[in-house]
């Protein structure tokens, strides 16, 4: 599969070249919007990862890949950079946060109905300890119903990596959300329509591991995740899928936007005094977090 790297914001582009070619896969080119880093960064980096081409525009890439990975710290420009590939009718894989607010998230779940082959999120989701225990019998392991993960540094950006953790380990089904208070980081309750519970601790704090408790009726599960796996767990989920190696998605993009639109939910949570938001009260002018904000603040972390 010819892979096209939409933005170098983060620290995943470099990261994840070599599992993707090891994985039998080419990096054609690249596109930076110089949202985050300088002019000149992106033929820089093309240079140090043997990338053969930089692109002038979006719409230059499209007929020269099969898949887009989208790689923009600005959340809120994904869809944008993601319909060119759509309308050609290529495969796109979006990094998270998939996207900040309840009207693109629905685009992503038009599109997924529509047949196209998008996928994403946070590599969290299909972390290697979660995998491990879910692949035990259910008769040994238990069916998990309080679930305790959290991480560190932010509430969205990287605090996202938590919710879909929870999400990986809990299933589809999330129905309401409760921002249980702040302390040093934000406590959240989040709740599943057949009554189970899981409880997040995210927000604002230096870097932590992610971390998980599990209580079944079986017993309890407690691991930290190993960063090491987390990409290669991801990729090697979804990567067949978008090269149309296999045709059964690796998650339904209504489980996929669950975790995104949780911590929406969350949000809403706390800015209205903590009462429970049901992610049905959700709507297209939920405006959610804002993705131009944390761009800036990104960049000017990077280049003080």
């Amino acid at each position: 599969m010819r892979i096209g790297i939409v933005d170098l914001d983060t620290s995943h582009p470099q990261s994840w070249i070599p599992i993707e070619r090891e994985l039998g896969h080419k990096i054609v080119g690249v596109w930076d919007g110089g949202s985050i880093h300088p002019k000149g960064y992106a033929e820089q980096f093309a240079t140090e990862h043997n990338i053969p081409r930089v692109f002038d525009s979006l719409e230059e890439m499209v007929p020269a890949v099969d898949c887009a990975i989208i790689h923009s710290c600005n959340w809120d420009t994904h869809i944008d950079k993601a319909r060119p590939f759509v309308a050609a009718g290529k495969s796109v894989l979006v990094d998270k946060p998939l996207a900040g607010n309840p009207s693109d998230l629905e685009m992503l779940k038009t599109w997924a109905e529509m047949g196209v082959r998008i996928t994403g999120g946070s590599a969290l989701r299909f972390c290697r300890e979660t995998q491990d225990w879910l692949a035990k019998p259910v008769e040994e392991r238990g069916t998990p119903h309080t679930v305790f993960c959290g991480c560190g540094v932010d509430e969205f950006n990287y605090g996202i990596h938590a919710y879909s953790m929870l999400s990986g380990i809990m299933g589809p089904g999330i129905v309401s959300v409760r921002h249980l208070g702040k302390g040093i980081q934000r406590r959240v309750q989040v709740n599943w329509s057949d009554g189970r519970i899981g409880f997040l601790v995210v927000g604002d704090a230096q870097w932590i591991p992610f971390y998980a408790t599990i209580v079944t009726e079986r017993g309890v599960t407690q691991y930290i995740v190993d960063n090491s796996k987390l990409y290669r767990g991801l990729l090697e989920s979804v990567l067949p899928y978008l090269a149309g190696e296999s045709d059964a998605c690796p998650v339904s993009m209504d489980a996929l936007i669950e975790p995104e639109l949780a911590a929406i939910a969350a949000r809403r949570s706390w800015l209205e005094g903590d009462r429970e938001v049901a992610l049905s009260e959700l709507s297209q002018v939920d405006e959610g977090y804002d993705g131009a904000e944390f761009a800036e603040f990104y960049r000017k972390q990077k280049y003080p």
